[in-house]
């Protein structure tokens, strides 16, 4: 009888690959030559690659600003509609001289923060509530349509009717204003859930505080971070427009004055201003959605 003889297994190296260490020596990575596995590694990305974006976004940036400069700067349109940006940068510096600024935004940070931290601290239970008991919905859902449906701001004479034209009135717009965006999406990240893990965990014997804990709440926490990140857009909006309509103080109020007056540098600095708040802001709860979202695949 024949004595069976193994050949020798075949690699093939992988070019533009890593290297691997094998002992004490580094080795250009190989696979076997009859692998049905065989995958092609994505080619190393150059510099600007890696940072495409960033500096794409950078450049429309500066490109807007320098078009926008010119154009003011050539007074093809009157300074009165259109300032150039370096008309804006001095407007702000005013602003700051006569310490106007530093009031108005305190004054409106407060009304933002007050109003939008205490629409989060309501809407997140109660959306985790609608979503886990449909008939507590199916008994809230017409008013939560009703108020939603409403445009915020022709609810604000009724506000100054309740609460007069001081902080209150404009603490109960902004909060109206994120509360919905975060209910809506808080509900609908409950009602998302995977059915087939709380099956699992039904089977198993958790009861329903546990499946809540350990499945609803963990699984909720991206949708409930975009509604986070909703609010603070309609919040915002809610400062601006309680503020036109009835203020003592404000960025808003602020922007109104100088419109009536014809400052319209006045007016930009504080719109770029409300616009760089809710950058920031918005930047802020991304950071943390994607951290929060690292385990979903990617598409």
């Amino acid at each position: 009888m024949a004595e069976r003889v193994e050949e020798p297994i075949k690699y093939d190296t992988l070019q533009n690959y890593p290297t691997e260490q094998v002992g004490t020596g580094v080795f250009p990575t190989r696979v076997p030559h009859e692998s049905p596995l065989r995958t092609t590694p994505l080619p190393p990305q150059n510099w600007f690659q890696k940072h495409e974006a960033l500096i794409i976004g950078t450049a429309a940036v500066v490109v807007f600003f320098a078009v926008w400069q010119a154009v003011g700067s050539a007074r093809i349109v009157s300074r009165l509609f259109l300032p150039a940006p370096t008309d804006v940068i001095e407007a702000f510096t005013e602003l700051v001289k006569d310490g106007e600024l530093a009031q108005d935004l305190g004054y409106s940070g407060a009304e933002f923060g007050i109003g939008y931290v205490l629409a989060a601290v309501v809407a997140i239970p109660l959306g985790l509530l609608l979503g886990w008991y449909p008939r507590f919905r199916y008994a809230l859902d017409p008013f939560v349509t009703f108020l939603y449906a409403t445009p915020r701001i022709v609810l604000l004479p009724l506000f100054i009717i309740w609460f007069g034209i001081g902080m209150e009135s404009k603490i109960a717009v902004i909060f109206l204003g994120a509360f919905f965006a975060i209910l809506i999406n808080t509900t609908a990240g409950v009602r998302n859930l995977d059915a087939h893990l709380i099956k699992v965990a039904r089977s198993l014997g958790a009861g329903d505080l546990v499946i809540f804990k350990t499945i609803a709440l963990p699984g909720s926490v991206p949708f409930i971070l975009t509604g986070l990140r909703l609010g603070i857009g309609h919040a915002l909006i809610g400062v601006v427009v309680g503020e036109l309509v009835a203020a003592q103080h404000g960025i808003g109020r602020m922007m109104a004055i100088a419109g009536a007056t014809f400052q319209s540098s006045k007016v930009f600095a504080g719109l770029f201003f409300i616009a760089a708040a809710g950058m920031l802001l918005t930047y802020a709860l991304q950071r943390l959605e994607r951290h929060f979202d690292a385990w979903r695949p990617q598409r």
